[in-house]
C-alpha cells in the first residue's frame, strides 16, 4: 500500500495499518531499521482510543466562581474598573 511523502517528510499511515497496530491519536510510534534494509513501524505506546491528545489549553478550561456580575467583569476587561 503505497503512500506519498510530503515536502515536510510526513506520511499518512494507512487506516488498515493503524487498525492492525492499534494506533490511535496520541499513540507513539517508532521506526526500526532492520539488517536487511527494511524499516518496521512499531507502536511504542497506545493513546486512549477515541480520545484526542490533551491540548495545552485543557488545564485552563473550567469555570470561575466570582461574586462579580457580568457587567462588572465586562467593565474590568474594558479597563473601566
Amino acid at each position: 500500500m503505497p503512500t506519498t511523502v510530503t515536502s515536510k517528510g510526513q506520511v499518512t499511515i494507512p487506516k488498515r495499518v493503524r487498525d492492525r497496530l492499534g494506533i490511535v491519536p496520541g499513540s507513539q510510534v517508532e521506526f526500526e531499521a532492520r539488517p536487511d534494509g527494511s524499516v518496521a513501524l512499531v507502536r511504542k505506546s497506545a493513546g486512549k482510543p477515541g480520545r484526542r491528545p490533551r491540548s495545552r489549553f485543557a488545564a485552563l478550561r473550567g469555570s470561575v466562581k466570582l461574586s462579580m456580575t457580568t457587567d462588572e467583569i465586562m467593565a474590568l476587561t474594558r479597563g473601566e474598573g
